[in-house]
């Protein structure tokens, strides 16, 4: 490749991918020739173990990227995307089971105007148990996150370069990176790509991810609906545990005052003081999260909005 700015940045985070590597250039070298569009290949090294690594000399064009040791999926999307020169960012999986050729789906959809394009992998080649946990976690996506996509694990996406202005990706966020772009008010498309079986290697799924991923989701739930007011979701729920615990200590009060109940056997007085002294935690929280947001927004300098563009007539 010449020192040109290409317009297509392929970003693969690799780990243990021995013996699938040198196939998955050749495909994606092959699918970004026939688009006629200039491109750079660039995989992230995610501390392979095997020969991985090896499988990478000689392999051209490529940009490689070699982590110290092994700091996770999301963390090699972040430094790819960050090394990343091209107009459009394509995110896609080391094991052969993303297809190359459908990049030219996702740009065509993007060509609609949409900033991000999603892959759904339509008929999926995965194992039963990967599928039901895959498929509740997409369940758990909808309620909680309320996106417009069908299949957020699945890594073959496209991106404008624009959305990854001042984003950082941390945990399991890769697989919520639409969901993001979309609370943000970028325009998220989905298009159906294929999917194949594991020919080798192992896959890296387990629990251990999928607890992360929902811990994440949680984090997206958050910002989706308080990022901007956080003293209305923990100072509202203090308000109310207050209240709740107040109308308890006045009803043991009014017992103990004009029926002359004995309190020391009830656990209601205990159950009064807990609910008030824990609804002035949340309240004090809620105050100390809104002081701390708008730090936040100060020093990165943006605010809790984005504008498209700014037209003079």
């Amino acid at each position: 490749m010449d020192d040109q700015k290409p317009l297509i940045s392929v970003v693969v985070p690799l780990y243990n991918e021995e013996g699938n590597v040198k196939e998955l250039h050749r495909r994606i070298l092959e699918a970004c020739q026939k688009l006629e569009k200039s491109f750079e290949i660039i995989f992230i090294d995610d501390g392979s173990k095997d020969g991985t690594v090896k499988d990478c000399e000689g392999l051209s064009p490529l940009t490689l990227i070699k982590f110290r040791k092994n700091f996770g999926q999301t963390a090699a999307f972040d430094a790819g995307i960050k090394q990343a020169k091209g107009e459009v960012v394509i995110t896609m999986d080391g094991d052969l089971q993303n297809d190359p050729a459908d990049i030219g789906l996702l740009l065509e959809k993007m060509e609609e105007g949409f900033d991000v394009v999603s892959g759904w992998r339509f008929k999926r080649k995965d194992s039963l148990s990967k599928k039901i946990f895959s498929r509740t976690a997409n369940m758990l996506r909808k309620i909680l996150i309320q996106d417009t996509i069908h299949d957020s694990g699945c890594s073959l996406k496209a991106y404008k370069r624009n959305c990854f202005e001042d984003v950082d990706l941390f945990g399991e966020m890769h697989r919520f990176m639409p969901a993001l772009l979309e609370l943000q008010g970028y325009k998220v498309g989905e298009v159906k790509v294929s999917h194949f079986p594991r020919v080798h290697g192992v896959t890296k799924y387990n629990w251990k991810r999928g607890m992360k991923g929902f811990v994440d989701m949680i984090s997206i739930w958050f910002w989706r609906k308080y990022s901007n007011r956080p003293l209305h979701l923990f100072g509202g729920s203090g308000i109310v545990l207050s209240f709740v615990g107040t109308l308890i200590i006045l009803w043991m009060a009014v017992e103990k005052i004009f029926f002359g109940a004995s309190l020391s056997e009830k656990i209601w007085p205990l159950v009064g003081i807990f609910l008030v002294l824990v609804g002035i935690q949340l309240f004090v929280f809620g105050l100390l999260a809104d002081i701390l947001l708008k730090v936040y927004y100060k020093n990165q300098r943006r605010m809790n909005y984005n504008i498209k563009e700014i037209t003079q007539m």
